[in-house]
């Protein structure tokens, strides 16, 4: 839009463009002062670049300056044009956010020059616009995944009301990010038997969620069917194998407890082994996982263990965003302090336990940024 008192410079500027403008690439609309170029910008809202005279009736070219940055688009870009020897207010019009100037008489090659300039400028401002309004979809759907994802876990505490009196489970799980890798899991296999899974998933973000939900999804249905926890572990990991993608993985701790007897069958495949603490307020690690993590190659054997959970006796599953977070001297929790604190919630409930673990351990990260997904889950004989 050119705004210019001076009837002669539309002649001007549309014989000098008449090629651009009639292969549609420049339309030009004329207005003489500024209240007529605010009326033809509601006109023609996809006005883009402002050719204005600083000096004219009604309303002067700095006036209309001001009114279009309180427009705040930045892909409105106004170039002022003025004498050679009005340098003042062309100083002002540039202070004030002007693109550009250009002094009369006007030198319409060296104008064009501008106006491709400042179409180079606007052109960017409409890209990083259309990634920034993808960007905030996107964010919006990781939020949404983040809501689903949590949603698949078991979020009804205690799971099992007609088990009360035999077994407490809690769980938690906290993503570093919108989405997660990690995921825990429990359900009943019979009246006798109670499955739980703690599991880890390789990388972040999307495909570890989407991974995520896969992995659980084979290992509760093979698991839900009774079949010891290591020909879950090994039919889970040949049907992940076969469809892995980039190389992906899941380490997996799956038990089984039997809760009238306390008998705990489990297979490790490569996750972190968990805590059992005793009555007495002893803290115990299990034996490290000897079997391969689940889903990377097609083909292994993984193998059973056995332990005795005895009345008052629980045991602490985590992934590694527990022991491995790191505060903001890049020093990592680690097992000990994670020992030390397990060894202070002798009497508490499976809640509190958890409770415990994340206090300790935000204390200890303090205002360091979560590195990684973390996720507790304890289950207790009661």
């Amino acid at each position: 839009m050119s705004v210019d008192d001076e009837m002669d410079l539309e002649l001007l500027l549309t014989q000098y463009f008449r090629r651009k403008i009639r292969k549609g690439e420049y339309e030009f609309v004329f207005a003489h002062n500024g209240l007529e170029a605010l009326t033809m910008m509601v006109k023609h809202p996809d006005i883009e670049i402002i050719l204005s005279d600083i000096n004219m009736p009604e309303m002067d070219g700095l006036t209309l300056l001001a009114k279009v940055n309180e427009m705040r688009n930045p892909a409105l870009k106004v170039i002022m044009v003025s004498a050679y020897g009005d340098m003042g207010n062309i100083r002002q019009a540039m202070n004030n956010g002007a693109f550009d100037f250009a002094t009369k008489p006007i030198d319409l090659d060296d104008l064009s020059v501008t106006i491709e300039k400042a179409i180079e400028q606007i052109d960017y401002v409409h890209r990083m616009q259309k990634e920034h309004s993808q960007l905030e979809s996107l964010k919006g759907d990781l939020v949404i995944a983040g809501e689903i994802q949590q949603a698949i876990l078991p979020r009804v505490f205690p799971p099992f009301p007609d088990l009360t009196d035999r077994i407490d489970i809690a769980a938690l799980m906290t993503p570093a990010k919108d989405v997660g890798g990690d995921f825990y899991d429990f359900f009943r296999i019979d009246d006798d038997r109670v499955g739980f899974v703690m599991a880890d998933v390789s990388g972040k973000g999307i495909p570890a969620a989407i991974f995520m939900a896969v992995s659980r999804t084979l290992i509760r249905a093979t698991g839900i069917h009774g079949g010891s926890p290591a020909s879950c572990i090994e039919y889970s990991n040949h049907l992940l194998a076969v469809e892995s993608v980039d190389c992906m993985f899941v380490t997996v701790f799956y038990g089984i407890m039997n809760i009238n007897t306390g008998q705990v069958d489990y297979c490790n495949g490569g996750h972190n082994p968990p805590y059992r603490l005793t009555a007495q307020g002893g803290v115990e690690v299990l034996p490290m996982a000897e079997d391969p993590m689940v889903g990377a190659i097609d083909g292994m054997t993984y193998h059973d263990c056995r332990l005795q959970l005895e009345p008052g006796e629980s045991l602490v599953l985590f992934t590694d965003g527990v022991n491995e977070a790191m505060n903001t001297a890049y020093e990592e929790f680690g097992d000990e302090r994670l020992e030390a604190t397990l060894a202070t919630v002798g009497g508490q409930n499976c809640r509190q336990v958890i409770d415990s673990i994340k206090a300790d351990v935000a204390a200890f990260t303090g205002e360091a940024e979560q590195s990684d997904d973390m996720t507790i889950m304890v289950i207790r004989r009661k």
